[in-house]
């Protein structure tokens, strides 16, 4: 083993033993982006080998998150910006992929039990199959929960959410005014795709941008927010204990305010 994998392996347990004294986030929600710049900086020809290797990396992640005790975990595929807008073949091997590598895994992965967020109509049918399938095949599994969201943009969630509550209202008989007297934010929140889940205590995106781009704008109000200058598909452990880290230190400095 060479000094610095035992410098990274004796860094992580240090990272970890901090954690065991700091409140952790029952939900992570994780921006997965990088994946095309990785594959050019590992001088690949072509953004495949970035799809492929983020969409395989992300087994390796939900492994880590279920040592940790993380019960609750978002993880961002593919927004629907992304399949209207991307490269017609790119598009397609995303979809390949998550009905392949990600979905493959999902349905042999006893500890996650799978939801689906976004747009389905804008995938092609074989991938809402196989997406559906792990849903399906893994709604008995414990203890974690894993949401997949593809084809999903957060302000297209929230005007379906309002539609969704309008036509609610007017099939209970309700007039106009009662509608607009009655609507809350939990009376839209309970029409959101993920409701009846919690909303993440912390968000993570690769790459270095540090912006959400439309992911969870409703849950992620109070969300703590932590950004990573690597591409997803070189995303580390170490990364992970970092933002919990920061997570916890957070935690700490709202309990005891200077």
């Amino acid at each position: 083993m060479s000094v610095r994998s035992l410098v990274y392996r004796w860094y992580g347990g240090w990272l970890r033993s901090r954690l065991k004294r700091m409140q952790l986030p029952a939900h992570v929600a994780l921006i997965m982006d990088g994946n095309r710049r990785w594959a050019t900086r590992m001088g690949y020809a072509s953004a495949s080998e970035g799809h492929r290797k983020g969409a395989e990396h992300l087994e390796e992640v939900l492994g880590w998150c279920d040592d940790l005790g993380i019960r609750h975990l978002t993880v961002w595929v593919a927004s629907a910006d992304n399949i209207r807008k991307r490269d017609a073949d790119e598009v397609r091997l995303l979809m390949y992929l998550a009905e392949t590598v990600i979905a493959d895994h999902l349905r042999r992965n006893r500890r996650w039990a799978v939801h689906l967020t976004g747009q389905l109509d804008l995938l092609p049918g074989s991938t809402v199959r196989a997406l559906k399938e792990a849903q399906a095949a893994t709604q008995a599994n414990q203890p974690g929960n894993l949401t997949i969201a593809i084809g999903y943009g957060g302000r297209e969630e929230v005007i379906d959410a309002v539609v969704s509550l309008l036509y609610e209202s007017r099939d209970a008989g309700m007039s106009l005014a009662d509608v607009a007297s009655s609507i809350t934010e939990g009376s839209i929140a309970r029409h959101l795709s993920t409701a009846g889940r919690p909303n993440p205590d912390l968000i993570i995106r690769t790459s270095g941008e540090q912006r959400l781009s439309d992911f969870l704008l409703w849950q992620g109000v109070e969300s703590d927010l932590y950004f990573v200058d690597a591409y997803w598909p070189a995303f580390r452990y170490i990364d992970l204990l970092r933002a919990l880290r920061s997570y916890g230190r957070s935690r700490v400095a709202r309990t005891n305010p200077s």
